[in-house]
């Protein structure tokens, strides 16, 4: 499997469980990020992401859910261009809604379209710097446009919000000799 299988299935899985952030929630957000951080393990942090994701989930608008569901299912199916609609759609309804971004970025990036995809990014960690799966995105894009010191320095940044995650840490890997070069 390439780099851009990979990372785009670990994307797509986190995403299809992450809408916006809840204004309500944000002192229990807060302090999940926080446990999030400083997981002992993997099973420490697999258990926080998902509270992480329950609380980004909660959209608070039936035609937020609606299209946001519609992308999901099309990049289910790999409907690259569906997907681009529906989000395009609820990024238009909801521009201060980060998922909307991050899906629309997702479809962008199957698609091979770097440059949109990255801008989707931005918007995505503008809306929400804590968005690790952002991040893994600007990491993969960096790395497949011969960025890998930028990839590594964002690979870096997801392992402080979310760590133990094993394919970032194998990102890190590959490029740390680049980036890093050899110690004598």
């Amino acid at each position: 499997m390439n780099i851009k299988s990979t990372v785009a299935a670990l994307l797509a899985v986190v995403m299809f469980s992450i809408p916006g952030l809840a204004g309500a929630e944000d002192g229990r957000l807060d302090a999940l990020l926080q446990e999030l951080a400083q997981a002992p393990d993997e099973g420490a942090a697999a258990r926080l992401e998902r509270q992480v994701i329950d609380e980004w989930s909660k959209s608070g608008s039936a035609t937020r859910d609606l299209l946001l569901k519609r992308g999901h299912d099309a990049l289910e199916v790999s409907d690259w261009t569906a997907a681009v609609e529906h989000f395009g759609a609820l990024t238009d309804h909801a521009p201060d809604f980060a998922e909307g971004w991050h899906g629309l970025a997702l479809a962008y990036y199957q698609l091979d379209m770097f440059g949109p995809a990255m801008d989707a990014l931005e918007r995505t960690l503008a809306l929400n710097p804590h968005h690790f799966a952002a991040l893994r995105g600007v990491g993969a894009i960096h790395e497949q446009t011969g960025k890998p010191a930028l990839a590594y320095d964002a690979y870096e940044r997801v392992l402080r919000l979310r760590p133990h995650d094993a394919e970032v840490e194998q990102a890190l890997e590959r490029l740390e000799r680049e980036v890093k070069g050899v110690a004598l």
